[in-house]
């Protein structure tokens, strides 16, 4: 992440602060915990007055008592045990159910920039595996209650029947806290890795299976396979390592438990033997050893679950602590339209990380209704230009205004929804095709669809699918050809009616018929509207009210298409490179 991960002891003020609004159900929980503990050590209590007081003493009256009093006790504590699990497991499923919701929520937030450091794959990862460890966890947040509380209940009835053995008994558990200490450190660094490992394979596998038309062309399925083996490969030796780690606490407490429990045996036998004890009160005192070391290893377990479940966390809330869009955003103005025009003034720009400016003192004025084409080689910077004007990127220096209002004063949300974008790469979700017409347009009705669907030239092809408007497209609308794609794209950006208009090499990828279509499509989405158009075919720009020439993040050349072929300068030499070609290829 690009975010500095918070310090242990922030992440656990930050988990208490969201268990902070469930405190009720938490002290319900503890109560119901505190009441299982008590009634364990008080079956300890009954197992010496059955030894004692009626296999020894033979007393009849106590025998209907205790007879009575068992099958009791054990229905009082396994219903506030069933109270506890439920109260604590829902009150943690809620905690980190709103926490994913959150997280995903925030993620959509964050800005473009954002997004484009960080795959795909990761980001999913951190949704579903960060927070998986977090959701098991959750499993054992009642353990870190209920065992301390009867760990602390069967420690208080050892020195009720003998503190001398007591002190015996749990003389070898601090023995224990060093090495817990190590082991959960290094627990905690192995999760780090193990979640970064199964990112990079969450990663890796979006990125080969969306991209398996290209795998598959070039024949690369075993190099492919092979890659995501080896990153398997990388996440099966690091769960081994923190699976080792995790065992080797419980059975340290296993082996100091029967040093324990041996040191007891031989203490209380010789108390019984010279009469300082009685039977029944050496072996429930016995008992309450042996279960006295369950909840230190219970414990044990549930807390290198919980330092597992940090790794994840320091992960979430780093995430979390990034400022979105809307965080950032100072606005307060509301965008209506163009009515005068569009100024870049002196407009620098640089990508993190980056030698030098992608766009250098740019200053371009257009005038309202203008159709601006951007033309230029790869690299010129024509993209980083447009894509200021939504503010997905913002200047290093200088200023965009619209009308003479800087773009920072109008609110993003109100700026965006004035502004169309039709690019190369359309994004179509696994939906209706009327859903995709109308993403993000809720209140749109079925007729408005049907009109936009019209003016793109995409009514024809839309009422020969199965199911005409309510077809579903598949992901990506895999089951559509480009120039349909392109038709819904365009006929998204009619219905949403913005007042500026991008098109980002809208019909490089298309067939001849296709473009041809398409363009007809665009022309009816161009009417009256600011447009600023990139494309590489410089046929489909020569309409342009103006084409401006970028060079090395630079204005270079501007004019119409006619003036810059007088020019003589970089647009005629594209020209030339572009058109003599298909010109020799045609008369051959």
């Amino acid at each position: 992440m690009s975010a500095t991960s918070p310090p242990r002891v922030t992440v656990y003020r930050r988990l208490a602060r969201l268990i902070k609004p469930h405190w009720l159900r938490v002290i319900l929980a503890s109560g119901c915990a505190a009441a299982v503990s008590g009634l364990t050590a008080a079956n300890l209590w009954l197992a010496q007055q059955v030894l004692d007081r009626i296999f020894i003493e033979k007393n009849w009256g106590l025998l209907f008592a205790i007879t009575a009093a068992i099958p009791a006790i054990v229905v009082v504590k396994r219903l506030c045990q069933l109270g506890y699990v439920y109260l604590m497991s829902s009150t943690g499923n809620r905690i980190v159910t709103d926490l994913r919701d959150g997280l995903s929520r925030h993620i959509l937030k964050l800005s473009l920039t954002f997004h484009s450091k960080h795959s795909t794959g990761t980001l999913m990862s951190n949704v579903t595996n960060d927070v998986g460890q977090m959701q098991r966890a959750v499993s054992v947040v009642k353990d870190v209650i209920q065992q301390p509380l009867t760990l602390v209940a069967l420690i208080g009835f050892a020195f009720y029947q003998n503190w001398r053995m007591a002190l015996t008994a749990i003389a070898v558990l601090p023995l224990g806290y060093y090495p817990l200490i190590r082991l959960g450190r290094r627990l905690k660094r192995l999760s780090h890795a193990g979640q970064q490992r199964i990112a990079e394979l969450s990663s890796a596998l979006q990125e080969t299976f969306s991209g398996i038309s290209v795998v598959k062309a070039f024949g690369n399925e075993e190099f492919e396979a092979d890659r995501l083996r080896n990153i398997n490969q990388r996440y099966y030796e690091n769960t081994m390592k923190a699976t080792m780690v995790s065992e080797f606490a419980p059975a340290l407490m296993e082996v100091l438990g029967a040093l324990g429990a041996a040191a007891v045996i031989a203490y209380g036998g010789y108390a019984v033997i010279t009469g300082q004890m009685t039977t029944g009160a050496f072996f429930s005192f016995l008992a309450a050893c042996f279960l006295m070391y369950a909840p230190v290893r219970i414990a044990s377990g549930a807390n290198n679950t919980i330092l597992a479940a940090a790794a994840g966390a320091e992960r979430v809330f780093a995430i979390l602590d990034l400022e979105t869009e809307e965080g950032k955003d100072q606005g307060r103005r509301d965008l209506e339209g163009v009515t005068k025009g569009i100024e870049f003034r002196d407009v620098w720009f640089r990508y993190e990380g980056a030698e030098r400016d992608a766009l250098s003192g740019l200053t371009l004025e257009v005038g309202a209704g203008d159709v601006i084409a951007i033309v230029g080689s790869s690299g010129s910077g024509k993209t980083t230009l447009v894509n200021l004007l939504p503010r997905f990127i913002e200047p290093t220096r200088g200023a965009l205004c619209i009308d003479g209002v800087d773009l920072r004063e109008f609110r993003l949300a109100s700026l965006r929804a004035r502004i169309g974008i039709v690019s190369q790469d359309v994004i179509l979700f696994d939906d209706s095709v009327r859903n995709n017409i109308a993403y993000g347009m809720p209140d749109v009705t079925d007729a408005d669809v049907v009109r936009a669907a019209e003016a793109a030239h995409a009514h024809a092809f839309i009422s020969r699918l199965v199911n005409g408007y309510g077809t579903v497209i598949g992901e990506r609308g895999v089951m559509l050809s480009g120039g349909e794609r392109q038709r819904l794209a365009i006929a998204r950006a009619i219905l949403r009616n913005p007042p500026i208009l991008i098109l980002d090499e809208a019909t490089s990828a298309l067939d001849v018929e296709s473009e041809s279509i398409v363009q007809r499509a665009l022309a009816n989405l161009m009417a009256n509207r600011t447009t600023f158009v990139i494309a590489h075919r410089l046929s489909t720009v020569q309409r342009a009210s103006r084409i401006v020439v970028l060079d090395r993040g630079r204005i270079v050349e501007q004019g119409t298409h006619q003036a810059l072929l007088a020019l003589g300068g970089i647009y005629a030499n594209l020209y030339r490179l572009q058109f003599e070609p298909e010109a020799r290829y045609a008369g051959s």
